[in-house]
């Protein structure tokens, strides 16, 4: 069994009601649910964690390490496309990820086409909307077992 760890960024608590065009009608409450018990149905645990503020998600990243965190789901929102700081973290920390994302960003405005975390993800996910989490959970244990195995 892997800990896995689910970062949501900025304006992620808003889903369900914020630009449901674009991000769908799933709250985050019920996305992390699913995704808690697709996680356990997989043989693994998982920790749901959502910040509007960049301080907040890099403590929690830095925390991953501490806690023996095995990988990380990351909606990095917002900070996607600025945080240099949040990029670091990942980087301090080494603990494999994937970046996720609801909308496909390059079918949208020009300045969402940038990520400073696709480069160093294990893989990401765009436009699949809120199941793009749990195939973001299967890519994980894929992952983590062909680590171990």
């Amino acid at each position: 069994m892997s800990d896995f760890l689910l970062i949501n960024g900025p304006n992620l608590n808003l889903l369900g009601s914020r630009e449901p065009e674009v991000y769908g009608a799933d709250r985050l409450a019920d996305i992390e649910a699913r995704c808690v018990e697709a996680a356990r149905t997989l043989g693994h645990s998982l920790l749901c964690f959502q910040s509007n503020a960049e301080h907040e998600l890099i403590d929690r990243v830095q925390q991953a390490a501490i806690d023996g965190v095995d990988f990380i789901i990351l909606n990095p929102g917002g900070f996607t496309h600025t945080s240099v700081a949040l990029r670091d973290a990942f980087l301090a920390v080494q603990i494999p990820f994937i970046e996720i994302h609801l909308s496909n960003t390059f079918a949208r405005e020009d300045f969402r086409h940038s990520s400073y975390f696709s480069d160093i993800a294990s893989s990401c996910l765009f436009g699949f909307g809120a199941y793009g989490y749990e195939l973001a959970l299967q890519a994980a244990s894929q992952y983590v077992a062909k680590a171990e195995g």
